[in-house]
């Protein structure tokens, strides 16, 4: 964040240097609240969100909107601040503005085309317009080959399946996804969800 401050001093009316050090400050707030006491990962939308940083928040928040207000088309950077910052707004999960989001993974997926980018939608799709929507587009998904060993697309369709209600499918892809998880709070957490503990 430092560094990305310098560059900010050098280059102050660059959407993308802003765009970058807001993003960098929007995700570092919310460190102390991913994992708990035991060192469980925690899901965003669990987390304690009065352990999010606010004075990163407001910077955050802040270098977003100079950058938008520069007036010029919006770069990779700058549109994930403008995700995160969704996050960053909303004290409770139900006040988090999904339908924006999906138009920030709309402008993020025609800059990268990345299969990433489009399962991320996918799932914003799913919060914004119901788990059908969401679950439609990640099936889309299921034979990319960049995808093929991610383990968050088979944690995005359970999740996606257990709001549906099928919660047979939906315990078999977190089981899917707990075993290409390489991190071993992550694969628990999984694990926990395919055995219906969480």
């Amino acid at each position: 964040m430092r560094l990305g401050r310098i560059l900010v001093g050098l280059m102050p009316r660059e959407p993308e240097a802003l765009g970058l050090v807001a993003l960098m400050e929007l995700q570092a707030a919310r460190f102390q609240a991913r994992t708990g006491a035991a060192g469980e990962a925690i899901p965003l939308l669990e987390q304690d969100r009065s352990r999010w940083d606010f004075v990163l928040i407001g910077r955050g928040l802040q270098g977003l909107e100079r950058a938008e207000a520069l007036g010029r088309p919006l770069g990779p950077y700058a549109l994930q601040a403008g995700i995160a910052a969704c996050h960053a707004r909303a004290r409770a999960p139900e006040q988090t503005e999904w339908e924006r989001i999906v138009a920030f993974y709309d402008g993020l997926a025609a800059i990268t085309g990345s299969p990433v980018v489009r399962l991320n939608r996918a799932v914003a799709v799913g919060m914004a317009f119901g788990p059908a929507a969401g679950l439609e587009l990640l099936d889309d998904l299921t034979g990319e080959p960049a995808l093929g060993g991610y383990h968050l697309l088979p944690a995005a369709r359970g999740e996606l399946l257990e709001r549906l209600g099928r919660t047979e499918e939906a315990a078999a892809e977190f089981a899917r996804a707990a075993a290409m998880s390489g991190s071993a709070p992550e694969r628990e957490l999984l694990q926990a969800r395919a055995e219906g503990r969480r």
